[in-house]
C-alpha cells in the first residue's frame, strides 16, 4: 500500500516538528523551505518545558545535557544592580538552532528541499496541488502550512488576517561566555536575570553557545530587551540603513546603522543594572525584531493545516512558542492517525488546537500590556496598563500557567 503524501511548507522548527511527527505515523512527507540556504547559525534563545523535551523523546530524538543550559532562580536587578528579588524556578534553556538541528538532522536530505517559495495550492476531493514559483508542482494527499508568521498559506487562505503589531520592540544579542568578566559571570551567568525600567523588560540568561556547545566557558548568555517604539515613526526610523532606505519592520542586522546601536548601548547605561548595561557592550552583533501577535480563525480547510506561528502568534513573554508547534504537530499527526479521511480529520485538529492558540496570544498580550501602553497618554492608560510587580513577572514571564496545561491535554 502506498504511502500517503504530505507536503510541508516551511522548513523552520514547526515544519519539522510535523514532518518528524508525520514520518513516524507512516506518511511520506518532504519539506519545502523557500531560503536557498540551510536554516542554520541562528542563536536565539528559548527557554523550555517539559512539554517540550516530552514531544522530542516520543520522536526518539536524543534528549541529554546538551539539550540547553539549566538554571535554577530567576533574579530581579535595579538601576544600581542590587538585587531587588530571587524566585527558584528551574528551567532548561536552550536556543532555536539546537532544537532545529536536532529535528533536521532526523529526516532523510532527500525530505528537504532548499529554494522552493510556495506560489500557489490548489485542492480537490483527491488531493493538494502545490505550485512553486519556479513552475514546479507536487501533489499529495496534504498540505502543511508551517511557514511562519508571513505565512504564504495562511494568506492563500484568509488574506485578511494580518500580524498584529504590539507596540514595541526586542533588542537582542549574544555574548560569549568566554568574553564575560569574572565579577559579572559570578553573579549573572548561571541565573535567569531581569531588569525592569519604567515600561520595559529586559531579560538575559545562559544558551548553548557556537555550534549549540553547552560545555562550561563555551555557552552564551543571551540578552534580550523589550522597548516602546511608535510604528509610523520610530520602528521607521530604526528600519532605516546609512542609505536612506527603509526596510519595511525589520532590518538586516549588519545594516543597522552604528548611531542607532550605540544609543541603544548608551540607553542601558541610563536605565539598566550597571552589569547588565556592561554586557550590551561585549554584543558583537546587536539587532532587534518587532513584537506581533496574531490569531487565525481556523488552523484547517480541506486539506490544509495550519501549524506553529503559521496560525498563531503570541508575543514572547509566554515562552511557548516551540512548545506549541511539537504539539501541534503531534496533535496533528494523531487525527489523521485516527482513521477516516483527511479533512475530517483536520476539522478534529482544528478543533482541539484552535482553543490552546487562542488562549495564549491573549496571554501574551496581557503579560505585554504595561509595554504597549507607554504608547498611551498616561490620562488613557486603564488598570490592566500598570506594570506588574517584579515577583509577578519573574514568575509569570516563560512559565507555563496551569490554565495553559489544562488546554494542552
Amino acid at each position: 500500500m502506498t504511502a500517503r503524501r504530505a507536503l510541508v511548507i516551511g522548513g523552520s522548527i514547526a515544519g519539522l516538528f510535523a514532518a518528524n511527527a508525520l514520518r513516524r505515523s507512516g506518511w511520506d512527507v518532504t519539506v519545502f523551505e523557500r531560503v536557498g540556504e540551510p536554516l542554520a547559525g541562528r542563536g536565539a534563545g528559548i527557554g523550555t518545558h517539559g512539554e517540550l523535551l516530552g514531544a522530542l523523546r516520543r520522536l526518539e530524538l536524543p534528549v541529554d545535557d546538551t539539550i540547553g543550559v539549566r538554571v535554577a532562580t530567576r533574579i530581579c536587578l535595579d538601576r544600581s544592580g542590587g538585587l531587588i528579588q530571587r524566585l527558584s524556578v528551574p528551567q532548561l534553556q536552550s536556543s532555536w538552532g539546537r532544537i532545529h538541528s536536532l529535528l533536521r538532522d532526523a529526516l532523510p536530505a532527500a525530505s528537504y528541499r532548499l529554494g522552493m517559495s510556495l506560489a500557489r495550492f490548489e485542492q480537490d476531493a483527491s488531493g493538494v496541488t502545490a505550485i512553486f514559483a519556479d513552475g514546479t508542482q507536487e501533489r499529495g494527499d496534504l498540505l502543511v502550512g508551517a511557514d511562519g508568521i508571513r505565512s504564504t498559506v495562511r494568506e492563500i487562505l484568509w488574506p485578511e488576517v494580518q500580524p498584529r503589531y504590539a507596540g514595541y520592540v526586542a533588542w537582542r544579542g549574544l555574548v560569549d561566555e568566554s568574553a564575560f568578566p569574572s565579577e559579572i559571570h559570578r553573579e549573572l551567568f548561571e541565573h535567569y536575570a531581569m531588569c525592569l525600567p519604567e515600561g520595559e523588560m529586559m531579560l538575559t540568561y545562559p544558551v548553548p553557545g557556537r555550534d549549540n556547545d553547552t560545555r562550561p566557558g563555551r555557552r552564551c548568555y543571551n540578552l534580550m530587551w523589550y522597548r516602546p517604539a511608535d510604528y509610523q515613526r520610530t520602528l521607521a526610523e530604526l528600519c532605516t540603513d546609512a542609505s536612506g532606505r527603509c526596510h519595511g519592520s525589520s532590518i538586516p542586522p549588519p545594516l543597522l546603522r552604528p548611531e542607532v546601536g550605540a544609543q541603544v548601548r548608551a540607553d542601558a547605561h541610563a536605565l539598566l543594572a550597571p552589569q547588565i548595561a556592561a554586557l550590551m557592550e561585549l554584543i558583537e552583533q546587536l539587532f532587534f525584531q518587532a513584537i506581533f501577535d496574531l490569531e487565525s480563525p481556523r488552523m484547517a480547510l480541506g486539506r490544509v493545516a495550519l501549524a506553529g506561528d503559521a496560525a498563531f502568534v503570541a508575543r514572547p513573554h509566554v515562552g511557548v512558542g516551540v512548545t506549541k508547534a511539537a504539539l501541534d504537530a503531534e496533535a496533528l499527526a494523531r487525527e489523521l492517525a485516527a482513521g477516516g479521511d483527511v479533512p475530517g480529520a483536520l476539522d478534529a485538529y482544528d478543533r482541539s488546537r484552535r482553543r490552546f492558540g487562542s488562549w495564549l496570544v491573549a496571554r501574551g498580550r496581557t503579560l505585554g500590556a504595561y509595554i504597549e501602553a507607554r504608547l498611551k497618554p498616561p490620562a488613557q492608560r486603564t488598570d490592566s496598563d500598570r506594570q506588574p510587580p517584579p515577583e509577578f513577572l519573574l514568575r509569570e514571564i516563560g512559565a507555563i500557567a496551569l490554565k495553559s496545561r489544562q488546554l494542552m491535554e
